[in-house]
């Protein structure tokens, strides 16, 4: 399938889906990847990884980047040889990429009832305003885990904690955006984030306030 959908939080940033529906001999021919990429390919056992590794590849293309555009850091973050902010994102049969002339972070997840067994290792605060007996209990879970990964990719700085240095104010499923904050080393930090829900799936993404 081609590009599942494509959005413009604001006029310097761009958000697309890709919906993973081709197999891995189709993604794959229709790339050109740096030996290093292609060696990484070929030793994923996971044909699912495999699958989401090429489709990131071809939301690249989408913004009219090739394979080679793309490098990462020495704590893992991706980024943009032109000097635009990027962020990648895969879960199961969907992939995300966001391009942006600022900081930001992506995340999708799919929507399991298991996140409820390991919330207590990832917020503490959202718990004041969180109910298990709410219908949407799951599905605001994810929306945290996902603003909170978010966040974790744009900061990308080792040692920082979902538990202890981030919050996300409270907010509903239909709202579609909070904001969230880091604490980190006795600073302050302020993101506006936006979410979404498609075919059991939550994304969400981060960009400074």
């Amino acid at each position: 399938m081609p590009l599942y959908k494509t959005l413009s939080p604001n006029s310097q940033t761009t958000v697309k889906i890709w919906k993973i529906t081709e197999s891995y001999n189709h993604l794959l021919q229709a790339v050109s990847l740096k030996s290093e990429n292609m060696k990484r390919v070929l030793g994923m056992k996971s044909e699912l990884h495999r699958r989401g590794f090429l489709s990131v590849r071809h939301l690249l293309a989408e913004f009219g980047y090739t394979d080679a555009d793309l490098f990462y850091d020495e704590n893992g973050k991706p980024h943009l040889i032109d000097g635009k902010h990027i962020s990648i994102t895969h879960s199961f049969t969907f992939s995300g990429v966001v391009v942006s002339e600022n900081e930001v972070g992506i995340d999708i997840e799919k929507q399991r009832e298991k996140i409820g067994v390991i919330a207590h290792k990832f917020m503490e605060y959202e718990f004041q305003y969180l109910n298990e007996t709410e219908e949407d209990y799951i599905n605001r879970l994810t929306v945290i885990w996902c603003v909170k990964e978010s966040l974790y990719k744009l900061f990308s700085t080792p040692g920082l904690s979902f538990l202890q240095h981030t919050l996300v104010i409270p907010f509903t499923v239909k709202e579609a955006s909070t904001v969230a904050w880091i604490d980190y080393e006795d600073k302050k930090y302020r993101f506006q984030t936006e979410f979404f829900e498609f075919e059991g799936f939550t994304c969400a993404y981060a960009l400074p306030s």
